[in-house]
């Protein structure tokens, strides 16, 4: 399995500091041309026809009537349907008030609109993964991202690299770790909901991801920028989690995914927690459910804020298709495998599909 380089070839200044001193023309190195893989950009793409809506609360019921059970039974059909056609849904009526994901909204904002030198007490290393900044530029023609992202480890609590949690604003370090415990209880329900959803025991993926599986926070800042139809917030990927969980911006769409060679814009709703899976979802499954491919579009005249939460395995887990998805009829699609980050981040940032890498 390929490694990860742990150095990087180049650095670039925080896009906001591009803005704020006034640069008028985009860099080059920010100008998206991978069209042959993933197309052009298009900011005027379909919204998604029908987006899986899931009632979180029904997947959960604890009720024995009959009525209950048919429907908890039509929500996890539902849940099927859609991750292995869309690979994503909206999730309502998941338990956490709309006060308090305003409240993650406003701390987000409120730490990348403070002075530069205060986001740069926790920027991120140049050999590392966690911080202020950007996304590390690996390769020299590797395409940059209209982006500034605060990047977090949040479990396991004995891993946590505090130098990098922001102490400004005051609330941050608090509202971070409810968040995540809040979190924490969300995958779990969701990994037990999806097994289920295709007749698997309920902790088939709960076991493969482990006691110490990992959670990171990635909170991205999308500055207004001059040629959205020639740059990119993120470039075409699916995530190498297990699960994300993304809290959107409550006003501007910028969300694409890709179904069947087609974009189509992914709407907002405000109070709503987007699910996606991850690629290594998409191996556990043996192929039955999706990892999306998705992408984060820039606007010229206003700034966008999300805050992903990446749920994976523990990496040194070995993961793999569950047996019971794999017989004479499903052969085997994916090898087994320990830390896939380690491959996926160098296959991501040269714009190739890392689940490639460990097909069979």
């Amino acid at each position: 399995m390929a490694e990860t380089k742990n150095t990087e070839v180049g650095s670039c200044k925080p896009v906001q500091e591009l803005v704020e001193n006034g640069v008028i023309e985009v860099p080059d190195t920010y100008i998206w041309r991978d069209t042959s893989n993933y197309g052009p950009i298009d900011l005027t793409v379909p919204l998604v026809p029908e987006i899986p809506v899931i009632d979180l609360s029904q997947l959960i019921s604890s009720s024995s009537s009959s009525s209950a059970a048919a429907a908890v039974d039509a929500e996890l059909e539902k849940l099927r349907s859609a991750l292995s056609s869309w690979g994503c849904f909206q999730a309502i009526n998941h338990g956490i008030e709309d006060s308090f994901l305003n409240e993650v909204r406003q701390v987000s904002r409120h730490f990348f609109h403070m002075p530069m030198e205060e986001k740069q007490k926790v920027a991120r290393p140049v050999d590392g993964i966690e911080g202020y900044g950007n996304d590390m530029v690996l390769f020299d023609n590797q395409p940059l991202d209209w982006v500034d992202r605060l990047y977090l480890l949040v479990t396991p609590q004995d891993q946590l690299k505090l130098q990098y949690w922001p102490q400004n604003p005051q609330s941050f370090r608090n509202v971070l770790h409810e968040y995540t415990a809040r979190m924490e209880q969300m995958k779990e329900q969701l990994l037990k909901s999806i097994a289920r959803s295709i007749s698997l025991p309920e902790d088939c993926f709960l076991n493969q991801f482990g006691q110490r599986s990992i959670t990171y926070a990635r909170f991205n800042y999308y500055p207004p920028c001059s040629r959205p139809d020639q740059v990119l917030g993120l470039k075409p990927h699916a995530d190498g989690s297990g699960i994300t969980i993304l809290l959107q911006d409550e006003q501007l769409q910028g969300l694409q995914v890709k179904k069947d060679d087609k974009w189509y814009q992914v709407p907002i709703m405000p109070q709503a927690l987007l699910i996606n899976l991850g690629d290594q979802l998409e191996i556990m499954s043996n192929g039955i459910l999706k990892s999306p491919v998705h992408r984060a579009l820039t606007n010229s005249e206003r700034e966008r804020f999300t805050l992903a939460i990446f749920c994976a395995p523990d990496p040194e887990n070995e993961i793999g298709p569950v047996e019971e998805l794999v017989d004479d009829k499903r052969p085997r699609l994916y090898k087994k495998m320990r830390n896939y980050p380690e491959t996926y981040f160098h296959y991501y940032q040269q714009g190739k599909r890392p689940i490639d890498a460990v097909r069979v």
